[in-house]
């Protein structure tokens, strides 16, 4: 029997409202699997659908129909306290914006990602303080946001989306702010964290020197407009 894959999606679609009464179909997928320990690619156009893909599979937006399973169990078809609860046990997202709390130190925005994970035999504060030590930023544990750099921010925020070891990590333009160099050095460091822990990595991005690098992509067309009826 092969394994349950970390992401398993079957015919999964997501629309909106057109100002002219038709829909605008923004994600129309068939199927996809991603294994444990895989590093997959996303790409498209500008309004392709590529980030309502990752906020459907961490359960933030609801599709229209189809599934989505992490880990074998349903993201679909559950209450958003339930799909909360999914993605805190299983999916670590690294978002284009970083979303860090400016009040909050870089050691307790790692930690505040695993607010709701369940617990484990290491408390949340040792994982988070391991999770900035991997990315090279344990001397920065006690600065705010405002204090460091934006590399260094993204490398708090992919702290964050890995510190609970989850079996999936979703990425959102992880290099868009970054210049070459450190846009290289920020996947390399993504890439090198999620295999360790085996975990199944989902990366959206427009960059062709980051695509060039993942095994397999999965390329988005842009919307379609359907008529209203």
């Amino acid at each position: 029997m092969e394994p349950t894959p970390a992401l398993r999606i079957r015919e999964l679609r997501k629309s909106y409202e057109d100002p002219e009464g038709g829909r605008v179909v923004v994600l129309d997928l068939d199927r996809l699997d991603v294994a444990r320990g895989e590093a997959l690619a996303v790409s498209g156009e500008s309004g392709a659908g590529k980030t309502t893909l990752l906020n459907l599979v961490a359960g933030i937006l609801v599709p229209d129909r189809g599934t989505i399973e992490i880990m074998g169990e349903p993201m679909t078809g559950r209450s958003e306290v339930r799909r909360d609860r999914l993605r805190a046990r299983h999916v670590g997202y690294l978002f284009q914006t970083f979303n860090l709390l400016p009040t909050l130190t870089a050691l307790e925005n790692v930690e505040l990602g695993m607010t709701f994970r369940p617990r484990t035999g290491t408390a949340p504060r040792a994982l988070a303080l391991e999770a900035l030590g991997r990315v090279g930023l344990a001397d920065r544990a006690r600065h705010r946001p405002a204090q460091l750099s934006v590399g260094q921010q993204q490398r708090v925020a992919i702290a964050r989306a890995l510190a609970g070891h989850p079996a999936l990590v979703l990425a959102d333009e992880p290099t868009s702010n970054l210049d070459a160099k450190r846009a290289a050095q920020c996947l390399d460091l993504l890439m090198a964290f999620a295999a360790e822990q085996q975990a199944a990595l989902l990366v959206v991005s427009h960059d062709e020197s980051a695509l060039a690098r993942f095994d397999r992509t999965v390329h988005l067309e842009a919307p379609v407009v359907e008529s209203a009826p």
